[in-house]
């Protein structure tokens, strides 16, 4: 009975402690989190190439700022602007030459290409990782709000597509009332200004 107690509470110990442990901040994506089929892969991101049966073209690698990763036999890839499910495909029938129907997959192992940037009287600024349907609001609050010196007033976000740049005015007081329209969706490669 004694040995019976030892080991139930050496269980119960050791699940408190393991349940307790600190979890650190992993630059990997949760799986399911990036769909292979519309999931745009970016500059910096990391990705993971498998290749069935061959463990030495398998790697985890970097997208370079270039928009290209390096692969044994093939040097440079073009990854940038690819869906992971697209990339695999062009991998694939790049192997070919060397492999007899070779079988691929790329999974996203962490997003880095996806941020916005906190720029001003915020209390953190720099890049803040854009999450899906991430607004105005939530990206400030990520950055730990505004500071005692920021001029609410006078927020904008500068956004560029297709080449020209926009400035977009941001109320924030409304956008705080709930105001419709005024809490506004980000996309990656916005820059929010807090004079």
């Amino acid at each position: 009975m004694k040995t019976f107690l030892m080991f139930v509470c050496t269980i119960v110990l050791t699940v408190g402690l393991w349940a307790e442990a600190p979890k650190g901040k992993s630059a990997e994506t949760p799986a399911g989190v990036v769909d292979p089929s519309t999931y745009v892969i970016g500059r910096e991101d990391v990705i993971e190439i498998s290749v069935w049966k061959e463990a030495d073209l398998s790697a985890s690698l970097p997208v370079r700022p270039d928009g290209n990763i390096s692969m044994p036999l093939h040097h440079d890839v073009p990854a940038a602007g690819f869906t992971p499910t697209q990339l695999a495909a062009d991998i694939s029938e790049r192997l070919k030459k060397f492999i007899q129907d070779p079988q691929v997959s790329v999974v996203v192992k962490a997003v880095n290409s996806q941020r916005v940037f906190l720029l001003g009287e915020v209390t953190r600024p720099g890049p803040v990782p854009l999450t899906a349907g991430m607004t105005v609001l939530q990206a400030l609050s990520s950055g730990g709000g505004l500071s005692q010196f920021a001029n609410s007033k006078r927020i904008y976000i500068l956004r560029t597509e297709q080449g020209a740049q926009s400035k977009i005015a941001f109320r924030y007081k409304d956008a705080l009332k709930g105001v419709e329209g005024q809490n506004i969706v980000l996309k990656a490669g916005d820059t929010i200004v807090v004079p």
